[in-house]
């Protein structure tokens, strides 16, 4: 079965979104490009809402959205309910944010790490399971 996943960035992100993307076309994901697609300055919840939207909609599983710092694609995201969004800088944040918290999106903070770590962490977040047990009870709580 092949996994889809929904990429969205702003102008900062579009390179590695780009990098992002030929990673997961050779690893056989199927990609939902939601923008943006050139360095042209543009405003990342355009991009990244409908990122969420898929997740909600259960379009897609993962979504992968990328920006200057990160937080505000983050930011804007986590505003869907269900959707729950980190922003990691790491491998190992992001293979914790599949263990403990279930992330369905990572957020990545393009200005901050290399592209080399971004592609680990991408890896990482798609790789990792969810461990569930006492970590189930804390994400049900999660929603207001």
């Amino acid at each position: 079965m092949k996994k889809t996943i929904a990429l969205g960035c702003d102008h900062a992100g579009y390179d590695y979104k780009e990098a992002v993307s030929q990673l997961l076309k050779s690893k056989g994901y199927e990609i939902l490009n939601k923008g943006t697609d050139s360095p042209e300055s543009v405003d990342y919840p355009d991009f990244v809402h409908p990122v969420a939207k898929d997740i909600v909609e259960e379009k897609v599983s993962s979504g992968i959205v990328m920006c200057g710092s990160g937080n505000g694609v983050a930011m804007t995201v986590n505003k869907h309910k269900g959707v729950r969004a980190a922003l990691c800088w790491t491998k190992e944040l992001a293979e914790l944010a599949r263990q403990h918290n279930n992330a369905n999106i990572l957020a990545i903070p393009v200005r901050f790490i290399s592209q080399e770590v971004a592609l680990e962490m991408v890896e990482a977040f798609l790789e990792t399971e969810f461990e569930g047990g006492r970590h189930q009870r804390r994400v049900d709580k999660i929603n207001a």
